[in-house]
Parts: structure tokens; C-alpha cells; sequence
């Protein structure tokens, strides 16, 4: 039977991923978890595992096609998946074509892809039922860090991206997010990214009756919190 609470985690690793998935299993949701690692089949959860390879754009509509079958179009999609080449911070342009490609297809090209699968979704959703899409972000679609360009680039990209449909969409009551874990000061978090955090945070994002501003920084404990500098 479908149910409007479906959640989808596009990239599912073990620390945000998992804690999303957990989170919202907790609080009724059917989860759908999709992952190159992966394989197809449901665990013992009753959670539908998914495999998928995001630096291949044209497979991602059969994520949602795979989920919708089971539970119904989700009414919350969190793409978690990022790829980033590094090179060395004093030559960031000896970054390979065929690395870049990759990079931008999981960090923009498939988020693209996805974003589109889950307006199609959002669509056919009880009425009154708002259609969340987060994606997990952090602060390079701001500052640079030239060991890590192709990473910056998609970041960036995505955020452009994800502002506009905010803009687009929020009458049809659509949300899309870019989530930005900040630390107290408004410094990166960085390597101290918490999966807990991301969960609570997101969980809340879904639970919003009303729209929220399009770049989710956020403070654990705390949930946004606006950084007139950002950084």
C-alpha cells in the first residue's frame, strides 16, 4: 500500500545517509535507500535497498521508478552523493577532463536528473502534501579550496541550481534545499559532519508546514542559523 511518507536517500553512506534513513524510519516513514555498493532487495527493515550508479545520470530515474513501485512517489528525496578529484592545490587545472565529468555528473548532472524525477513525483501526491528535496552541501559553493575544484564546481553549480527551483516551485508548495553544517561561529564544519546532526535537521526541513530559505545553514542543536557572511 502507498503511503505519502516515503523518503528516498540518493547516495546512502554510512554517516548521513544512514542516520537520515534511520530518523525518518523512526518517525513513520517508508525509506528507500539507493547506492552503487548496493544491490536490490529489501533488508530486514522492510527499507528498500537500491543500486545505483549516480556518476551515470540516465540511471536515476529508475531509482524513483523502483520506489514508487513499492511505496509510492516519495515525498522526501535527500541526494547525499558527492565526488571530487583532488589535485594538487598549486596546479588545481592539471584536473583531468574525464574526472571532471565524473565529478559533475554525480555532484550536479544527477541531481539535475533527480530533482526532475521528484517534481513528477511531488505531483501526484495527496493534496496538501508538500514534496521535500534536500541536497547535502556543504561550504564550497563559496569558498574555494583548489585541491578540490571539481568538488567546488558542483557544489556551486547544484546550489544555483537548487535556488532556482526553490524560486520556481514554492507555489506548488515544492521545496528544495541545500544543507550547509555549519559550527557555532559559522566556520565549516567540515570533517566533524555529523549524520545525527544532518537528521535532525532534515527531519524537521519535512516536517515544515511552512517554506524555508533555499540554503539551509545549520547549527546542531540549534537547526538554521543565518551567517550574514556565511564564512
Amino acid at each position: 500500500m502507498s503511503t505519502s511518507k516515503v523518503l528516498l536517500v540518493l547516495g546512502a553512506g554510512g554517516n548521513v545517509g544512514a542516520s537520515v534513513a534511520s530518523s525518518f524510519a523512526k518517525n513513520g516513514y517508508k525509506v528507500a535507500i539507493a547506492a552503487r555498493r548496493l544491490s536490490d532487495a529489501v533488508d530486514d527493515d522492510g527499507n528498500l535497498q537500491i543500486q545505483a550508479d549516480l556518476s551515470k545520470p540516465e540511471t536515476v530515474k529508475s531509482s524513483f521508478d523502483k520506489v514508487t513501485a513499492k511505496f509510492g512517489p516519495p515525498s522526501v528525496v535527500v541526494y547525499n552523493a558527492a565526488s571530487a578529484q583532488p589535485v594538487p592545490a598549486e596546479s588545481p587545472l592539471d584536473l583531468p577532463l574525464e574526472a571532471f565529468n565524473r565529478d559533475i555528473a554525480v555532484n550536479t548532472a544527477s541531481v539535475l536528473v533527480a530533482a526532475q524525477n521528484a517534481v513528477e513525483g511531488f505531483k501526484k501526491l495527496p493534496k496538501g502534501t508538500a514534496g521535500t528535496f534536500i541536497f547535502t552541501g556543504n561550504f564550497l559553493n563559496v569558498k574555494t579550496m583548489p585541491f578540490l575544484v571539481s568538488g567546488g564546481i558542483g557544489k556551486a553549480a547544484t546550489a544555483h541550481l537548487l535556488q532556482v527551483a526553490s524560486q520556481a516551485y514554492a507555489p506548488q508548495g515544492f521545496r528544495f534545499y541545500f544543507a550547509d553544517e555549519r559550527k557555532a561561529d559559522g566556520s565549516a564544519a567540515f570533517r566533524d559532519i555529523s549524520g545525527p546532526n544532518h537528521a535532525e535537521h532534515y527531519l524537521s526541513l519535512a516536517k515544515s508546514t511552512e517554506n524555508q530559505p533555499w540554503w539551509q545553514t545549520f547549527v546542531g542543536g540549534q537547526g538554521y542559523k543565518h551567517f550574514p557572511e556565511k564564512l
